[in-house]
C-alpha cells in the first residue's frame, strides 16, 4: 500500500503530485507508514483527504483485502456530499441575488422619486440628509447579516 500511495507522486493529479512525493520521501526515509500518513494529511490539509487517508490506515490496520471496495464506497459518499454541497450552493445564489434585489429595491425607488421636483425638496434638508444616511447604514448592516446569515459554512476537518 505505501508503494501506490508514493506512486501518485508520478501518476496523480499535478496539484497533489508534491505532497505524494514529499510521502514516498518521507516513508523511504523513516518506513513508517503511519507517520508518512499523517504528514500527508498535514500537507494536504483538506477533509477530503482527510478521509481518504484514514480509510488508508484503517485499511492497513485492518488488513487490506478490501481496498477497491473500500474506496469505491468512500469516492461514492465523497460524490454524494460534493452533489449536496452543489445543489445548497445553486439554492444560495437564488436566495443571496433575492436578497441584492431586496436591498437595491428602496435606492432604486428613491432614485425614481428624485427625478421628481418634489422628490428631491423632500430630501434637501438636514433631517432629510439623516434618513438617507440612516438609510443607507440601515442597508449595508442589513446586507451583510443576509450574507453572513446565507453563508454556506466551510467543510470542517474532523479526522485530523
Amino acid at each position: 500500500m505505501p508503494q501506490a500511495v508514493a506512486q501518485l507522486g508520478t501518476r496523480g493529479p499535478d496539484e497533489l503530485r508534491p505532497a505524494f512525493t514529499a510521502f514516498a520521501e518521507d516513508f523511504r526515509a523513516t518506513g513508517r507508514f503511519v507517520d508518512s500518513l499523517d504528514a500527508l494529511k498535514d500537507r494536504l490539509a483538506d477533509p477530503v483527504a482527510d478521509r481518504i487517508v484514514e480509510a488508508l490506515r484503517i485499511t492497513r490496520e485492518v488488513g487490506g483485502t478490501d481496498v477497491g471496495t473500500m474506496l469505491r464506497t468512500l469516492s461514492e459518499f465523497l460524490r454524494d456530499d460534493a452533489r449536496t454541497r452543489g445543489e445548497l450552493e445553486a439554492r444560495q445564489s437564488w436566495t443571496v441575488n433575492a436578497a441584492r434585489l431586496a436591498v437595491a429595491a428602496p435606492w432604486v425607488v428613491l432614485a425614481l422619486l428624485a427625478t421628481r421636483p418634489g422628490g428631491v425638496e423632500a430630501y434637501n434638508s438636514a433631517t432629510g440628509a439623516t434618513v438617507l444616511a440612516v438609510g443607507a447604514v440601515v442597508t449595508v448592516l442589513a446586507y451583510r447579516l443576509m450574507v453572513s446569515i446565507g453563508r454556506l459554512p466551510d467543510e470542517a476537518r474532523v479526522l485530523r
